[in-house]
Order: C-alpha cells, then structure tokens, then sequence
C-alpha cells in the first residue's frame, strides 16, 4: 500500500479492526519513510449490476455517487455517517438479491427513496423533488402528503 502523504512504497500495519459490522476491516497503517499515519477499508468486491440510465446510457455501479446523492439530500439533517453506511448497504444488499446483470437507475432511486423514507423525512423530500423533478408548490405537498400516516377507518364509523 502506497503512503498518500509521500507515495513511498512501504506502509506498516499497525492496527486492523472489523468495521461497518463486520462487512469491511479498517486497517491503521504507518509509512516507513514519513511515519505519518492514515486509514485504509477493506471489503469484499461484489459484483453489482451495471446501471441503465433514462437515456438508455449503461455505467458501472458507482456506491460514491450514491452516497453524495444520499449527503446532498441529508444536508444539515441529524443523520450520522453510520445510518447513512447502513442504507447504503440495505440498497446495495437489494441489488445483489435481484441477480440481475443490470438494473434501471429508476429502481435505485425508488429504494434511495424508501430508505430515506425511513430515516428522514425533511431528506426524503428533498430527493423526491430532485428525482421526480417537482414543477410547483402542489408536487410537494403531494409528497408530504405521501408521508403521512394513512388513518386507518374502523367499521361502524
């Protein structure tokens, strides 16, 4: 592993840890020539389907574009790194159990969606409007209206 500090060669490991429960190991490494310190993440390469967008374009799977994706929408929200890790690894479970060589960047975004829904509202609709390209005022109070609890109407009443 090369130091990114210097570009020697030669790192030490001097710690490894599981990480992301037990799906990665984090490993404290220390360059031999500048003995400065960094953090390196190993995890097991999995093969996810290639992404067709809109257009009909296909594009290799890319977890840093879904992540910034995830960041942009979840900006000054109260969501830490560790459940935004964890959606990340929810959808990206979801593709891997379709088994499918490629799938439709509109699936994608419908499970962002989903996840989103869960963990945070304000979040949820702020990636609605980018992805559903909101027109006006009423798309979003029809997505706010998507957020609430459907009230459940007992018999006789």
């Amino acid at each position: 592993m090369r130091c990114p500090f210097c570009d020697h060669a030669e790192t030490q490991v001097i710690e490894t840890r599981e990480a992301d429960d037990g799906d990665a190991l984090r490993r404290r490494r220390r360059c031999t020539q500048c003995d400065k310190r960094f953090t390196t993440y190993e995890r097991v390469e999995l093969s996810l389907p290639a992404v067709v967008k809109k257009n009909g374009v296909r594009a290799e799977y890319d977890r840093r574009k879904l992540r910034a994706s995830l960041a942009l929408a979840l900006r000054k929200r109260p969501v830490t790194s560790e459940e935004v890790d964890a959606v990340i690894a929810r959808i990206e479970d979801e593709l891997l159990s379709l088994a499918a060589r490629e799938v439709a960047s509109e699936k994608i975004g419908e499970l962002v969606m989903r996840e989103l829904r869960k963990i945070d509202k304000i979040g949820y609709v702020r990636f609605a409007s980018v992805y559903r390209k909101f027109e006006d005022v009423d798309e979003f109070a029809e997505a706010i209206k998507e957020l609430e609890p459907r009230r459940r109407v007992e018999p006789g009443k």
